[in-house]
């Protein structure tokens, strides 16, 4: 696993914290990102739950002792576009749409070395939050297997 490169990313070309399906070694990630990015760092997610749901996890905003494990994942530049495009598609994100099953929204994400790296995050859209917190099963360590 590569870290990431000196000088910083363009603050217009953030990475994307991911947690769930879209992890290494997952299918989303083979599906949706092998091979269309710079590098891949483990990534820890500060005051953010993260959530059970059939088939794959939910971060909500959380306490400031929640934490939620994943990894930075930085697009190439030539794909970014495509890369975030279909990543929206993936998590049903239209921006402006109360209606998105997730939001995307800019977040602190701490990167292997603690510092702070600005990184696009997926978290659960509005009706989603509703119903995790009636029904949801919060994952406690933070970090989602496909096999929960």
């Amino acid at each position: 696993m590569s870290t990431p490169p000196a000088p910083p990313v363009p603050p217009d070309r953030p990475p994307v914290f991911v947690y769930g399906t879209l992890r290494p070694g997952n299918a989303n990630h083979d599906r949706l990102l092998r091979g269309r990015t710079a590098w891949t760092a483990p990534a820890v997610l500060p005051g953010a739950a993260l959530h059970a749901g059939p088939g794959y996890p939910w971060a909500v905003d959380g306490t400031a002792a929640d934490r939620v494990r994943g990894d930075l994942v930085q697009p190439l530049p030539a794909a970014y576009d495509r890369v975030l495009a279909a990543l929206d598609r993936l998590e049903e994100y239209v921006p402006g749409d109360p209606g998105s099953l997730y939001v995307r929204v800019r977040r602190d994400v701490l990167g292997p070395d603690g510092t702070a790296v600005g990184a696009w995050v997926y978290l659960a859209g509005p009706a989603a939050r509703r119903r995790l917190a009636a029904h949801g099963r919060r994952i406690a360590d933070g970090e989602w297997h496909p096999d929960r």
